[in-house]
Protein backbone atom coordinates (compact mmCIF):
# COMPACT_ATOMS: atom_id res chain seq x y z
CA UNK A 1 0.00 0.00 0.00
CA UNK A 2 3.07 2.37 0.82
CA UNK A 3 4.28 1.43 -2.52
CA UNK A 4 1.11 2.43 -4.31
CA UNK A 5 0.53 5.54 -2.33
CA UNK A 6 4.07 6.17 -3.17
CA UNK A 7 2.53 5.58 -7.42
CA UNK A 8 -0.41 7.80 -7.31
CA UNK A 9 1.95 10.71 -5.99
CA UNK A 10 -0.40 10.55 -2.86
CA UNK A 11 0.91 10.84 0.64
CA UNK A 12 2.70 7.68 1.79
CA UNK A 13 2.82 8.41 5.71
CA UNK A 14 -0.96 8.16 5.49
CA UNK A 15 -0.26 4.16 5.82
CA UNK A 16 1.24 4.54 8.97
CA UNK A 17 -0.91 6.69 10.12
CA UNK A 18 -3.81 4.30 9.27
CA UNK A 19 -2.27 1.65 11.17
CA UNK A 20 -1.54 3.47 14.00
CA UNK A 21 -4.92 4.75 14.53
CA UNK A 22 -5.68 0.99 13.72
CA UNK A 23 -3.67 0.12 16.67
CA UNK A 24 -4.86 2.73 18.96
CA UNK A 25 -8.51 1.14 17.89
CA UNK A 26 -7.84 -2.15 18.61
CA UNK A 27 -6.31 -1.58 22.14
CA UNK A 28 -8.75 0.82 23.29
CA UNK A 29 -11.53 -1.96 22.15
CA UNK A 30 -9.02 -5.11 24.21
CA UNK A 31 -8.96 -2.09 27.39
CA UNK A 32 -13.00 -1.41 26.87
CA UNK A 33 -13.92 -5.24 27.00
CA UNK A 34 -11.73 -5.97 30.12
CA UNK A 35 -13.39 -3.19 31.51
CA UNK A 36 -16.74 -3.86 31.04
CA UNK A 37 -16.08 -8.01 32.07
CA UNK A 38 -14.84 -6.49 35.61
CA UNK A 39 -17.85 -3.79 36.24
CA UNK A 40 -20.14 -7.05 35.85
CA UNK A 41 -18.50 -9.35 38.21
CA UNK A 42 -18.04 -6.41 40.47
CA UNK A 43 -22.17 -5.99 39.68
CA UNK A 44 -22.70 -9.28 40.61
CA UNK A 45 -20.76 -9.24 44.48
CA UNK A 46 -22.52 -5.71 45.19
CA UNK A 47 -26.37 -7.73 45.74
CA UNK A 48 -24.00 -10.41 47.98
CA UNK A 49 -21.86 -7.78 50.28
CA UNK A 50 -22.99 -5.39 53.54
CA UNK A 51 -21.80 -2.62 55.88
CA UNK A 52 -18.34 -1.27 54.99
CA UNK A 53 -17.54 -3.90 52.39
CA UNK A 54 -20.35 -3.16 50.39
CA UNK A 55 -19.91 0.61 50.42
CA UNK A 56 -16.14 -0.16 49.15
CA UNK A 57 -17.64 -2.20 46.54
CA UNK A 58 -20.14 0.79 45.42
CA UNK A 59 -17.05 3.15 45.73
CA UNK A 60 -14.96 1.32 43.25
CA UNK A 61 -18.36 0.42 41.16
CA UNK A 62 -18.27 4.22 40.72
CA UNK A 63 -14.89 4.34 39.65
CA UNK A 64 -15.12 1.31 37.29
CA UNK A 65 -17.96 2.57 35.45
CA UNK A 66 -16.03 6.34 34.92
CA UNK A 67 -13.13 4.62 33.81
CA UNK A 68 -15.39 2.33 31.51
CA UNK A 69 -17.41 5.54 29.95
CA UNK A 70 -13.89 7.21 28.98
CA UNK A 71 -11.96 3.55 27.31
CA UNK A 72 -15.41 3.40 25.22
CA UNK A 73 -15.26 7.43 24.10
CA UNK A 74 -11.58 6.15 23.94
CA UNK A 75 -12.34 3.97 21.57
CA UNK A 76 -15.25 5.71 19.36
CA UNK A 77 -12.40 8.33 19.09
CA UNK A 78 -10.08 5.66 17.63
CA UNK A 79 -12.63 4.18 15.41
CA UNK A 80 -14.00 7.14 13.75
CA UNK A 81 -10.32 8.18 13.18
CA UNK A 82 -9.23 5.15 11.76
CA UNK A 83 -12.17 5.23 9.49
CA UNK A 84 -11.57 9.10 8.59
CA UNK A 85 -7.98 8.31 7.67
CA UNK A 86 -9.02 4.85 5.61
CA UNK A 87 -11.36 6.67 3.71
CA UNK A 88 -8.63 9.31 2.48
CA UNK A 89 -6.51 6.28 1.14
CA UNK A 90 -6.93 5.37 -2.45
CA UNK A 91 -7.33 1.78 -3.93
CA UNK A 92 -4.22 -0.59 -4.58
CA UNK A 93 -2.76 -0.26 -7.91
CA UNK A 94 -2.51 -2.83 -9.93
CA UNK A 95 0.97 -4.06 -10.50
CA UNK A 96 0.51 -3.78 -14.46
CA UNK A 97 0.08 0.09 -14.33
CA UNK A 98 2.48 2.74 -15.83
CA UNK A 99 3.78 4.77 -13.12
CA UNK A 100 3.75 8.12 -13.36
CA UNK A 101 1.33 11.43 -14.61
CA UNK A 102 -1.32 12.47 -16.29
CA UNK A 103 1.02 12.09 -19.56
CA UNK A 104 2.76 8.80 -18.45
CA UNK A 105 0.40 6.25 -20.02
CA UNK A 106 1.36 3.44 -22.60
CA UNK A 107 -0.65 3.11 -25.54
CA UNK A 108 -2.11 -0.54 -25.80
CA UNK A 109 -3.80 -0.31 -29.55
CA UNK A 110 -4.96 2.11 -32.02
CA UNK A 111 -8.02 1.57 -34.73
CA UNK A 112 -9.54 3.35 -37.38
CA UNK A 113 -7.81 5.80 -40.37
CA UNK A 114 -7.30 9.63 -39.41
CA UNK A 115 -8.54 11.40 -42.39
CA UNK A 116 -6.03 13.70 -44.52
CA UNK A 117 -8.62 16.66 -45.12
CA UNK A 118 -5.84 18.33 -47.17
CA UNK A 119 -5.38 15.44 -49.57
CA UNK A 120 -9.51 15.96 -49.82
CA UNK A 121 -8.91 19.37 -50.88
CA UNK A 122 -10.82 21.22 -47.74
CA UNK A 123 -9.77 22.87 -44.21
CA UNK A 124 -11.66 20.82 -41.47
CA UNK A 125 -13.68 23.02 -39.36
CA UNK A 126 -14.33 22.57 -35.61
CA UNK A 127 -17.61 21.31 -34.23
CA UNK A 128 -18.89 24.31 -32.35
CA UNK A 129 -18.53 26.19 -36.56
CA UNK A 130 -20.64 23.30 -37.43
CA UNK A 131 -22.93 22.75 -35.02
CA UNK A 132 -24.04 26.40 -35.21
CA UNK A 133 -23.94 26.10 -39.50
CA UNK A 134 -26.40 22.58 -38.65
CA UNK A 135 -28.06 24.22 -36.03
CA UNK A 136 -27.36 22.03 -33.76
CA UNK A 137 -25.55 23.81 -30.84
CA UNK A 138 -26.06 27.09 -29.30
CA UNK A 139 -23.37 27.58 -26.65
CA UNK A 140 -24.28 31.75 -26.62
CA UNK A 141 -27.66 31.33 -25.43
CA UNK A 142 -25.86 28.34 -23.30
CA UNK A 143 -23.96 30.82 -21.46
CA UNK A 144 -26.66 33.78 -21.54
CA UNK A 145 -29.50 31.33 -19.26
CA UNK A 146 -26.69 29.76 -16.91
CA UNK A 147 -23.13 30.49 -17.41
CA UNK A 148 -20.06 29.52 -19.18
CA UNK A 149 -20.06 25.97 -20.21
CA UNK A 150 -23.12 25.76 -20.65
CA UNK A 151 -25.10 25.18 -24.15
CA UNK A 152 -28.50 24.17 -25.74
CA UNK A 153 -28.31 21.37 -28.22
CA UNK A 154 -31.63 22.31 -30.51
CA UNK A 155 -32.99 20.58 -34.02
CA UNK A 156 -30.61 17.86 -35.69
CA UNK A 157 -28.03 18.19 -32.25
CA UNK A 158 -31.05 17.37 -30.00
CA UNK A 159 -31.87 14.41 -32.25
CA UNK A 160 -28.29 13.24 -32.65
CA UNK A 161 -28.05 13.35 -28.61
CA UNK A 162 -31.49 10.74 -28.54
CA UNK A 163 -29.85 8.64 -31.12
CA UNK A 164 -26.87 8.17 -29.67
CA UNK A 165 -28.41 7.20 -26.40
CA UNK A 166 -31.02 4.44 -27.65
CA UNK A 167 -27.98 3.28 -29.84
CA UNK A 168 -25.99 3.32 -26.71
CA UNK A 169 -28.59 1.82 -24.94
CA UNK A 170 -29.21 -0.79 -27.51
CA UNK A 171 -25.82 -1.74 -27.68
CA UNK A 172 -25.65 -2.39 -23.84
CA UNK A 173 -28.77 -4.26 -23.90
CA UNK A 174 -27.89 -6.58 -26.62
CA UNK A 175 -25.01 -7.01 -24.50
CA UNK A 176 -27.17 -7.92 -21.34
CA UNK A 177 -26.98 -5.04 -19.54
CA UNK A 178 -30.04 -4.21 -17.82
CA UNK A 179 -31.28 -0.43 -18.78
CA UNK A 180 -31.58 1.89 -15.58
CA UNK A 181 -32.54 5.57 -15.14
CA UNK A 182 -30.92 6.31 -12.04
CA UNK A 183 -31.36 9.36 -9.87
CA UNK A 184 -29.23 12.70 -10.03
CA UNK A 185 -28.95 13.98 -7.01
CA UNK A 186 -27.28 11.04 -4.07
CA UNK A 187 -26.60 11.35 -0.08
CA UNK A 188 -23.07 11.75 0.91
CA UNK A 189 -22.57 8.05 1.77
CA UNK A 190 -23.03 7.28 -1.74
CA UNK A 191 -20.95 10.05 -2.72
CA UNK A 192 -18.15 9.02 -0.22
CA UNK A 193 -18.72 5.15 -1.09
CA UNK A 194 -17.96 5.57 -4.52
CA UNK A 195 -14.37 7.65 -3.85
CA UNK A 196 -15.62 11.07 -5.03
CA UNK A 197 -15.24 13.03 -2.12
CA UNK A 198 -12.11 12.49 -2.12
CA UNK A 199 -9.35 14.16 -4.76
CA UNK A 200 -12.47 14.64 -6.86
CA UNK A 201 -14.14 16.52 -4.32
CA UNK A 202 -13.46 20.10 -6.03
CA UNK A 203 -15.96 18.85 -9.30
CA UNK A 204 -18.70 18.09 -7.35
CA UNK A 205 -21.96 19.94 -7.08
CA UNK A 206 -23.01 20.18 -3.57
CA UNK A 207 -26.81 21.17 -2.39
CA UNK A 208 -26.35 22.64 1.65
CA UNK A 209 -29.92 22.77 2.28
CA UNK A 210 -30.75 19.18 1.71
CA UNK A 211 -27.19 17.52 1.77
CA UNK A 212 -27.56 15.83 -1.19
CA UNK A 213 -25.13 15.77 -4.04
CA UNK A 214 -25.15 16.17 -8.12
CA UNK A 215 -23.42 13.27 -9.16
CA UNK A 216 -20.55 13.12 -12.24
CA UNK A 217 -21.24 10.28 -13.41
CA UNK A 218 -24.49 7.29 -12.67
CA UNK A 219 -21.60 5.48 -11.73
CA UNK A 220 -22.24 6.63 -8.19
CA UNK A 221 -25.91 5.75 -8.04
CA UNK A 222 -25.38 2.35 -9.64
CA UNK A 223 -22.91 1.52 -7.56
CA UNK A 224 -24.96 2.60 -4.20
CA UNK A 225 -27.61 0.35 -5.81
CA UNK A 226 -27.14 -2.25 -3.62
CA UNK A 227 -25.27 -0.61 -0.55
CA UNK A 228 -25.51 -2.06 2.68
CA UNK A 229 -26.51 -5.57 0.69
CA UNK A 230 -25.18 -9.24 0.30
CA UNK A 231 -25.90 -10.79 -3.16
CA UNK A 232 -25.98 -14.66 -3.67
CA UNK A 233 -23.05 -15.57 -5.79
CA UNK A 234 -24.91 -17.29 -8.40
CA UNK A 235 -26.74 -13.74 -9.45
CA UNK A 236 -22.92 -12.92 -10.28
CA UNK A 237 -22.06 -11.08 -12.58
CA UNK A 238 -24.93 -8.58 -12.64
CA UNK A 239 -24.65 -5.86 -15.20
CA UNK A 240 -26.60 -2.27 -15.32
CA UNK A 241 -26.21 0.19 -18.31
CA UNK A 242 -27.32 3.79 -16.83
CA UNK A 243 -28.33 6.89 -18.08
CA UNK A 244 -28.10 10.05 -16.69
CA UNK A 245 -27.85 13.67 -16.48
CA UNK A 246 -24.06 14.35 -14.99
CA UNK A 247 -22.74 17.72 -13.30
CA UNK A 248 -18.92 18.97 -12.61
CA UNK A 249 -17.91 21.91 -11.90
CA UNK A 250 -14.46 21.64 -13.41
CA UNK A 251 -13.05 23.33 -10.97
CA UNK A 252 -8.89 22.36 -12.34
CA UNK A 253 -9.59 23.26 -16.18
CA UNK A 254 -9.62 26.97 -15.87
CA UNK A 255 -8.71 28.09 -19.50
CA UNK A 256 -9.13 24.48 -20.92
CA UNK A 257 -11.44 23.56 -23.56
CA UNK A 258 -13.14 26.64 -23.10
CA UNK A 259 -14.32 26.36 -26.73
CA UNK A 260 -17.80 24.49 -27.84
CA UNK A 261 -19.11 21.86 -26.13
CA UNK A 262 -15.93 19.46 -24.85
CA UNK A 263 -15.90 20.32 -21.34
CA UNK A 264 -18.84 21.69 -19.84
CA UNK A 265 -20.62 21.26 -16.69
CA UNK A 266 -23.61 19.39 -17.61
CA UNK A 267 -24.19 16.46 -20.08
CA UNK A 268 -25.64 13.22 -20.46
CA UNK A 269 -23.89 10.31 -20.31
CA UNK A 270 -24.49 6.10 -20.85
CA UNK A 271 -22.59 4.40 -18.04
CA UNK A 272 -21.92 0.36 -17.94
CA UNK A 273 -21.53 -1.03 -14.48
CA UNK A 274 -20.60 -4.37 -13.39
CA UNK A 275 -20.54 -6.62 -10.01
CA UNK A 276 -18.61 -9.47 -10.05
CA UNK A 277 -16.48 -11.65 -7.86
CA UNK A 278 -13.19 -10.41 -7.15
CA UNK A 279 -11.32 -13.12 -8.85
CA UNK A 280 -13.12 -12.38 -12.30
CA UNK A 281 -12.71 -8.40 -12.03
CA UNK A 282 -9.75 -8.40 -14.46
CA UNK A 283 -11.37 -10.64 -17.32
CA UNK A 284 -14.45 -8.32 -16.81
CA UNK A 285 -12.37 -5.33 -17.04
CA UNK A 286 -11.70 -6.68 -20.52
CA UNK A 287 -14.88 -7.49 -21.88
CA UNK A 288 -15.50 -3.57 -20.68
CA UNK A 289 -13.13 -2.23 -23.12
CA UNK A 290 -14.26 -4.75 -25.78
CA UNK A 291 -17.71 -2.94 -25.14
CA UNK A 292 -16.44 0.51 -25.82
CA UNK A 293 -14.18 -0.61 -28.73
CA UNK A 294 -17.53 -2.14 -30.20
CA UNK A 295 -19.30 0.93 -29.62
CA UNK A 296 -16.53 3.75 -31.37
CA UNK A 297 -15.87 1.21 -34.33
CA UNK A 298 -19.83 1.26 -34.92
CA UNK A 299 -19.40 5.30 -34.81
CA UNK A 300 -16.77 4.68 -37.56
CA UNK A 301 -14.07 6.98 -35.39
CA UNK A 302 -10.58 6.82 -35.42
CA UNK A 303 -9.49 6.13 -31.99
CA UNK A 304 -6.17 4.64 -29.86
CA UNK A 305 -6.29 2.68 -26.04
CA UNK A 306 -4.32 4.53 -23.51
CA UNK A 307 -3.32 1.93 -20.21
CA UNK A 308 -3.48 5.18 -17.65
CA UNK A 309 -0.62 6.15 -15.59
CA UNK A 310 -1.01 5.64 -11.43
CA UNK A 311 -1.46 9.78 -11.08
CA UNK A 312 -3.97 9.83 -13.53
CA UNK A 313 -6.37 6.79 -11.94
CA UNK A 314 -8.46 8.42 -9.13
CA UNK A 315 -8.73 7.20 -6.13
CA UNK A 316 -11.15 4.56 -6.39
CA UNK A 317 -9.25 2.61 -9.54
CA UNK A 318 -7.00 0.01 -9.66
CA UNK A 319 -6.37 0.43 -13.14
CA UNK A 320 -8.17 2.28 -15.45
CA UNK A 321 -8.23 2.16 -20.16
CA UNK A 322 -9.05 5.10 -21.68
CA UNK A 323 -10.41 5.34 -25.44
CA UNK A 324 -9.60 8.25 -27.36
CA UNK A 325 -11.04 9.60 -30.58
CA UNK A 326 -8.86 11.79 -33.09
CA UNK A 327 -10.44 15.41 -33.02
CA UNK A 328 -9.30 16.56 -36.41
CA UNK A 329 -9.29 20.87 -35.39
CA UNK A 330 -7.29 19.82 -32.31
CA UNK A 331 -4.94 17.34 -33.99
CA UNK A 332 -4.67 14.91 -31.66
CA UNK A 333 -6.55 12.19 -29.67
CA UNK A 334 -8.53 13.60 -26.60
CA UNK A 335 -10.95 10.93 -23.95
CA UNK A 336 -14.46 9.76 -25.12
CA UNK A 337 -14.41 6.98 -22.98
CA UNK A 338 -12.94 4.95 -19.43
CA UNK A 339 -13.59 2.04 -17.61
CA UNK A 340 -12.19 1.13 -14.43
CA UNK A 341 -11.25 -1.78 -12.37
CA UNK A 342 -12.43 -0.78 -9.09
CA UNK A 343 -11.71 -4.41 -7.15
CA UNK A 344 -13.62 -4.42 -3.65
CA UNK A 345 -12.69 -0.12 -2.94
CA UNK A 346 -16.16 0.58 -3.60
CA UNK A 347 -17.73 -2.60 -2.24
CA UNK A 348 -15.89 -2.40 1.25
CA UNK A 349 -17.37 1.02 1.71
CA UNK A 350 -20.66 1.04 0.89
CA UNK A 351 -21.00 -2.58 2.65
CA UNK A 352 -21.93 -4.72 -0.75
CA UNK A 353 -20.97 -8.28 -0.20
CA UNK A 354 -21.10 -11.48 -2.04
CA UNK A 355 -22.44 -15.28 -0.34
CA UNK A 356 -20.73 -17.92 -1.83
CA UNK A 357 -21.78 -20.98 0.01
CA UNK A 358 -21.40 -20.17 3.77
CA UNK A 359 -18.72 -17.83 2.95
CA UNK A 360 -19.69 -13.88 2.97
CA UNK A 361 -17.04 -11.52 1.39
CA UNK A 362 -16.65 -8.50 -0.21
CA UNK A 363 -17.28 -8.24 -4.14
CA UNK A 364 -15.53 -6.37 -6.82
CA UNK A 365 -17.35 -3.37 -8.89
CA UNK A 366 -16.40 -2.01 -12.18
CA UNK A 367 -17.54 0.94 -14.60
CA UNK A 368 -16.94 1.81 -17.87
CA UNK A 369 -18.46 4.96 -19.80
CA UNK A 370 -20.06 4.14 -23.10
CA UNK A 371 -21.40 7.49 -24.43
CA UNK A 372 -20.44 10.88 -23.16
CA UNK A 373 -22.97 12.51 -25.22
CA UNK A 374 -21.15 16.39 -25.60
CA UNK A 375 -17.70 15.13 -26.76
CA UNK A 376 -19.11 11.76 -28.63
CA UNK A 377 -20.96 14.84 -30.88
CA UNK A 378 -17.38 16.67 -31.17
CA UNK A 379 -16.20 13.41 -32.27
CA UNK A 380 -18.80 12.41 -34.85
CA UNK A 381 -19.18 16.09 -36.45
CA UNK A 382 -15.22 16.48 -37.10
CA UNK A 383 -14.39 13.38 -38.01
CA UNK A 384 -17.52 12.48 -40.48
CA UNK A 385 -17.66 16.32 -41.89
CA UNK A 386 -17.80 16.87 -45.53
CA UNK A 387 -16.62 20.15 -47.71
CA UNK A 388 -20.28 21.82 -47.77
CA UNK A 389 -20.59 21.99 -44.02
CA UNK A 390 -22.52 18.92 -43.88
CA UNK A 391 -21.86 15.80 -41.57
CA UNK A 392 -22.27 12.32 -42.76
CA UNK A 393 -24.46 9.78 -39.82
CA UNK A 394 -22.81 6.63 -38.70
CA UNK A 395 -24.48 3.97 -40.34
CA UNK A 396 -25.45 2.51 -36.63
CA UNK A 397 -26.78 6.16 -36.22
CA UNK A 398 -29.27 6.07 -38.79
CA UNK A 399 -32.33 3.33 -37.90
CA UNK A 400 -32.47 6.34 -34.78
CA UNK A 401 -32.52 9.60 -37.15
CA UNK A 402 -35.14 8.87 -39.23
CA UNK A 403 -33.09 6.96 -42.48
CA UNK A 404 -30.90 10.18 -42.44
CA UNK A 405 -27.82 9.93 -44.16
CA UNK A 406 -26.33 13.43 -43.84
CA UNK A 407 -26.94 16.02 -41.37
CA UNK A 408 -27.70 19.63 -43.62
CA UNK A 409 -26.70 22.81 -43.02
CA UNK A 410 -29.50 25.36 -42.36
CA UNK A 411 -30.53 28.44 -43.87
CA UNK A 412 -29.03 31.64 -41.45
Amino acid sequence: MRASQRARGEDVALVDSLLSADERRRSSGVRFDELRAEQKSLGKLIPKASGDEKAELLQKASRLAADVKAADAERDAAAAETQELLLQLGNLVHPDVPVGGEEDFVTLETHGEIRDFAAEGFEPKDHLELGQTLGAIDVERGAKVSGSRFYFLTGVGALLELALVNAAIAQATAAGFTPMLTPALVRPQSMAGTGFLGQAAQDVYHLDKDDLYLVGTSEVALAAYHMDEIIDADRLPLRYAGFSPCFRREAGSHGKDTKGIFRVHQFDKVEMFSYVAPEDSQEEHKRLLEWEKQWLTSLELPFRVIDVATGDLGSSASRKFDCEAWIPTQGKYRELTSTSDCTEFQSRRLQIRVRDGKQVRPLATLNGTLCAVPRTIVAILENHQQADGSVRVPEVLRPYLGGREVLEPVAK
